[in-house]
């Protein structure tokens, strides 16, 4: 990993099959663990393209490969971090940290005062993780239809 770099996403990035490879390699330990299944498999290359025109997106690149990326999207006063992906190759290697400092400096750049996020109940490897960046619990939530609590919602203040 010592090459390194986050790109931002913009009208010259082509390579959406292979982020959406990246994605669902990322998200494929959730399989059956997950209910209901994560929205990443819905995620077509076109969606993506479309998902980074609207929100800010950053990619991790280790030489020519995409190792990791970000999908971020501006909240009244957070940003909201989500689809965060590295490579299972590359996990743990601090390229998860790398993409969310680039939300942090993102947020602080749009005058935002926090980093909000949801991950799934069931993902409890996933709550200490965010906890070790500096992520609170704030929430439970539910998605529609399910009576009982399928994510929780943490946030990181950046002040």
């Amino acid at each position: 990993m010592r090459d390194l770099t986050i790109q931002r996403l913009d009208g010259s990035f082509h390579r959406w099959s292979e982020l959406l490879d990246l994605i669902l390699a990322s998200f494929a330990y959730m399989d059956g663990r997950i209910d209901p299944a994560s929205s990443a498999l819905s995620l077509t290359p076109q969606s993506l393209k479309e998902k980074a025109r609207s929100e800010l997106a950053y990619i991790a690149m280790d030489g020519d490969k995409i190792a990791g990326c970000i999908f971020c999207r501006a909240e009244p006063d957070t940003l909201y971090v989500g689809k965060l992906a590295v490579l299972p190759g590359a996990q743990g290697k601090g390229v998860g940290r790398r993409l969310l400092a680039m939300a942090e400096t993102a947020a602080n750049n749009l005058g935002l005062t926090a980093l909000r996020l949801e991950t799934r109940i069931e993902l409890t490897e996933n709550h200490a993780t965010f906890a070790s960046w500096g992520f609170v619990k704030t929430a439970e939530n539910r998605h529609a239809g399910f009576a009982h609590t399928t994510s929780i919602e943490m946030r990181k203040s950046l002040a």
